[in-house]
């Protein structure tokens, strides 16, 4: 079984993300981070479950889609790492170059 490792930029997406939506929807932004938390969980046993990111050419860099959102990850070893959780019409090379990947 994969450990999941967050990154502290997927942290703050996820709470910033779950924030925007609470300002509308509290109810919504509870589900939304239920399916959320259910994708990352589902990773301890099946690390390669999300596609390969088209941006990267990294067979280890990979990306869950829940709703608009992808939550995208990095496989090293027996570990997951959540590198960050962007809608999907944001620029995602941009916004990876200045998040840390550290997983350790």
């Amino acid at each position: 079984m994969a450990k999941i490792i967050w990154t502290v930029g997927a942290r703050r997406d996820l709470h910033e993300i779950i924030t925007y939506i609470a300002q509308d929807s509290p109810v919504y932004a509870a589900n939304f981070a239920d399916r959320i938390l259910l994708a990352i969980d589902r990773l301890q046993t099946f690390p390669k479950l999300g596609r390969m990111v088209p941006e990267y050419k990294d067979a280890s860099i990979r990306e869950l889609i829940v709703g608009h959102y992808r939550i995208v990850y990095g496989i090293q070893g027996n570990r997951v790492g959540i590198a960050a959780l962007a809608h999907a019409s944001r620029d995602l090379l941009r916004k990876l170059s200045s998040t840390p990947w550290d997983f350790n």
